[in-house]
């Protein structure tokens, strides 16, 4: 485990039967997160990102096979009795997912489903887990919580949900929190709300999180390191700042180039990534990303470039032709 790691993912893979073969959603991982950080990881849908994030919560369908170590908090999770695990989750270990009408009970009010998470793991009596269900709602920007608790999901709107569901994962004041595209289905007015009250509740409990997303926008100014994933793998991971400023990586220069600008004319197209992922039941001996790479030749067509390191120990990218040096050998 990395030394001041609060989550330590070392070489971590997971491998799912299909019908079509053996599909590998995520490819020899390695990330860390210390206490207090926050790591965005960024790429397309089917990349492997939400794998990644329940390969962590030890949460992976039935049949995957996941090898490789998680160490959280000085404990390898992969190894760790069920029991042992269910009371991690929750108390130590929480998590935020992308919709809320899916992991909010409909049966249940919103009370009772904060209640028996405050009870379960911090075993309060019925009174002081109401009144700080109360109070978790009230930090989290819900107006007239005590009426809110007696509300079951669908009473409410869709960012109230995700606010609610953010609560819950708040409740124990967990020590690393994951955010799997927590705005996804909200408004972009109600995004920026939301992403502003995670960056505030992390700050203020001095808790580490990771922030997923397909957006870069998004982790822009509200992460301190930045791991990008293609094709289950992570081909970029520099500090936030000095990967914006010097990206390496095609991948990550074309995932930029598709975000809108505020100054752009109207009507203005924007720069599209040609092509689709690979099949990931049939991996490619070469670069996976080679086919939609302006910069692609033979050799990666042919052999899988490895994390190497840029300027910095800190900045690592996967490509034979990083971006800066593929752009002056054209010119």
């Amino acid at each position: 485990m990395s030394e001041g790691a609060l989550l330590s993912i070392e070489d971590v893979s997971v491998d799912l039967p299909t019908p079509r073969g053996n599909l590998r959603a995520v490819d020899r991982v390695d990330l860390t997160v210390g206490a207090g950080r926050t790591l965005g990881v960024v790429g397309e849908s089917g990349c492997g990102k939400t794998m990644l994030s329940r390969a962590v919560l030890q949460l992976l369908p039935k049949k995957a096979k996941l090898s490789g170590r998680v160490m959280f908090d000085g404990q390898d999770l992969v190894r760790l009795a069920p029991e042992r695990l269910r009371k991690l989750r929750g108390r130590s270990l929480a998590v935020v997912f992308q919709d809320p009408m899916t992991s909010l009970n409909p049966v249940l009010t919103i009370g009772t489903q904060l209640m028996e998470t405050l009870q379960e793991h911090l075993e309060l009596d019925m009174a002081s887990a109401r009144q700080r269900s109360v109070e978790l709602l009230a930090a989290v920007g819900i107006p007239a919580p005590e009426q809110r608790l007696m509300q079951y999901p669908h009473q409410l709107s869709g960012g109230m949900r995700q606010r609610v569901a953010i609560a819950i994962a708040l409740s124990c004041e967990p020590k690393l929190l994951i955010a799997d595209e927590p705005t996804t289905a909200l408004d972009v007015t109600i995004q920026a709300q939301i992403l502003d009250l995670l960056a505030r509740e992390q700050r203020r409990r001095h808790m580490a999180m990771i922030l997923i997303t397909h957006d870069l926008g998004v982790v822009a100014g509200r992460t301190d390191e930045v791991a990008v994933m293609y094709a289950g793998r992570v081909v970029e991971r520099a500090p936030t700042p000095a990967l914006f400023k010097k990206m390496r990586m095609p991948y990550t220069e074309a995932l930029l180039a598709a975000i809108p600008k505020i100054d752009a004319a109207p009507h203005t197209p924007l720069p599209a990534i040609s092509g689709r992922p690979p099949d990931p039941t049939r991996p490619l001996p070469g670069c996976s990303f080679a086919p939609r790479c302006r910069y692609a030749d033979a050799r990666c067509q042919t052999e899988k470039p490895s994390l190497s390191e840029a300027e910095s120990r800190d900045h690592l990218y996967a490509c034979f032709h990083p971006v800066e040096t593929a752009a002056e050998a054209s010119a």
